[in-house]
């Protein structure tokens, strides 16, 4: 105790200062802890740990995880979890550095530069280069592949340099707004792939096991071993992601085979996420307090005349007649249970009757009658021919197609028309309808990029196979401004031409336009960190996945990244 002053002093006290010295003490003590606690509660910060893992399932199994290939959803969701490119898109609609450290657009808008960040490596440690980007560019546009990319069309054209191991350069003819959409496309390694023929390229296990250089990489397949199919993959954050590590590091994608199978995986906690759900599942999970998240897909579906299949459709009164008759937001809310909207706008205050009494004026305006069996004809009397308001609709066989087709068919029926709707395998569809143009009206979507081009569907140069104008529309008008819009970058600049486009659309009424569906996506609650923003196909929901977080750490603001 003689080596403790303090100690001396205490004992030296009477009791009552004694007591009154610990109780002062105690009270400092505790002043200080609490003063302690606020201090830290104002400089400690909350930062995402690297830790946790996140189950998801989608429907489908993949076949190849190849961007150069990729043709299913499920293909396209595992590439864009274990590819990258030379830029990514944001949910915010941007474009942001990927593999790319900075690029150059000329000031005539026809070449493109790209500088590549330095010491990139693939999943496997090897250094990524330009050689490896121009690679995948040239097999994107190898005519000798089995299977032709579908991103093909996009590079066309294109003229490629690579003076160096960094850099790559890119020449276009005339000037093309939305090329930096391109450069999103994710890269396939040349030391592996150039190995391949052509003839075994798409059926190569480099399909299957694939090796990339995005968030994350490859770590086990796990194969249902009564059907012989992969049952799912494992991947693990990816270290030298050239945008850095996620936070997340273990991520599950497990496959099923249809909606049914992914629904009771996620009711039994198999599974923790699930995209592109059903709206009545998506309902019923909503009742059930899940996390869904909505968000509209730049995807327009809309009904197409063939005039030159279908004669009565080359009057324009008809056409219009047939869209005044449709109610787009029933269709809205009976097929997509309200998961989508009008394309055109909400209809609410027009009712059936007089929807369809507005319809039935511009057609009898016209010279149609409406015969004792309730179907609208119109005579010709110096050809003395009588012509029915009778046309068929085709369809694929999809159920959310195949139920507003039955909206579309059950409104014209209303008015007087006889409709026939024609259900099409999905597997042949492509081949037997939609090449040969072989149908009276066609219900299908188009689906637009981040910057929106209408080119392909709507210029008169894509009327046949393999272009997609399924209207088969020609109005020179219209070429000229969606060929001027493709050169334009300034936004306001395109938004004014954009804006003569729909004007001279919306005047000869080549399709009914009916609606654009919500993307659905029940969500892990325990993820945090997640944006959803502009998507233009479901797998873009992955944009940030490297920003998503399950746990958390308190770290003084000082250390914090």
């Amino acid at each position: 105790m003689n080596g403790w002053p303090i100690l001396r002093l205490l004992a030296g006290l009477s009791p009552r200062l004694r007591m009154t010295f610990m109780v002062m003490f105690f009270v400092l003590l505790f002043t200080s802890f609490l003063l302690l606690l606020r201090f830290n509660q104002r400089f400690l910060v909350e930062i995402p740990s690297h830790s946790g893992s996140l189950t998801e399932g989608i429907i489908g199994r993949p076949r190849f995880i190849n961007p150069v290939i990729a043709k299913s959803d499920a293909d396209r969701d595992m590439a864009a979890l274990i590819y990258s490119g030379l830029l990514r898109a944001t949910p915010e609609g941007d474009f942001i550095p990927d593999l790319a450290e900075n690029y150059h657009v000329s000031p005539d808008g026809l070449t493109y530069t790209f500088t590549l960040r330095d010491n990139l490596v693939w999943h496997d440690g090897e250094p990524i280069t330009s050689a490896d980007v121009a690679f995948t560019i040239e097999k994107v546009r190898d005519p000798g592949l089995a299977i032709k990319s579908p991103r093909r069309v996009s590079w066309d054209g294109v003229d490629i340099e690579v003076p160096d191991e960094r850099t790559i350069i890119f020449r276009i003819k005339q000037p093309y707004a939305p090329f930096l959409e391109n450069a999103t496309m994710g890269i396939i390694p040349k030391h592996i792939w150039m190995n391949v023929p052509n003839e075994e390229f798409d059926v190569t296990y480099h399909n299957i096991e694939p090796i990339g250089s995005g968030p994350y990489r490859l770590d086990r397949i796990v194969e249902d071993k009564a059907k012989g199919l992969p049952q799912h993959y494992d991947l693990v954050a990816f270290k030298r992601y050239a945008l850095g590590e996620p936070y997340i590091t273990h991520l599950r994608i497990a496959f099923f085979g249809n909606n049914k199978e992914l629904a009771q995986a996620y009711n039994n906690g198999t599974i923790k996420q699930m995209s592109s759900i059903e709206p009545a599942f998506a309902q019923e999970l909503v009742k059930k307090g899940a996390r869904i998240v909505e968000t509209p897909l730049p995807r327009i579906f809309a009904a197409y005349f063939n005039q030159n299949q279908q004669p009565i459709f080359a009057d324009i009164d008809v056409r219009r007649a047939l869209a005044s008759s449709i109610d787009k937001n029933r269709i809205v809310n009976d097929v997509l249970l309200g998961y989508g909207e009008p394309i055109d706008g909400p209809l609410a205050s027009v009712t059936e009757t007089e929807r369809i009494a507005n319809a039935r004026v511009i057609l009898e305006k016209d010279g149609w009658i409406l015969s004792t069996a309730g179907v609208y004809e119109k005579t010709d009397k110096k050809k003395k021919k009588v012509t029915l308001l009778e046309f068929s609709i085709a369809v694929p066989d999809v159920p959310e197609l195949r139920v507003a087709a039955e909206h579309l068919k059950s409104d014209w029926e209303k008015l007087g028309a006889s409709v026939t709707l024609k259900v099409f395998d999905q597997s042949t569809f492509a081949a037997e309808v939609l090449s040969p143009r072989q149908y009276d009206v066609l219900f299908y979507g188009q689906v637009l990029g981040r910057i929106p081009d209408p080119f392909p569907y709507w210029h008169s140069s894509q009327r046949n196979a393999p272009g997609f104008n399924v209207a088969l529309y020609a109005n020179k008008n219209v070429d000229k401004y969606l060929e001027e819009v493709r050169k334009e970058s300034d936004p306001e600049l395109r938004n004014a031409i954009l804006a003569k486009f729909v004007e001279e659309i919306d005047n000869d009424v080549p399709a009914i336009f009916v609606y654009t569906p919500d993307f659905l996506y029940a969500t892990d609650p325990r993820i945090k960190g997640m944006k959803i923003g502009l998507l233009t196909t479901e797998s873009e929901r992955f944009l940030d996945i490297g920003h998503w977080y399950v746990d958390s750490e308190r770290v003084w603001k000082w250390f914090a990244p």
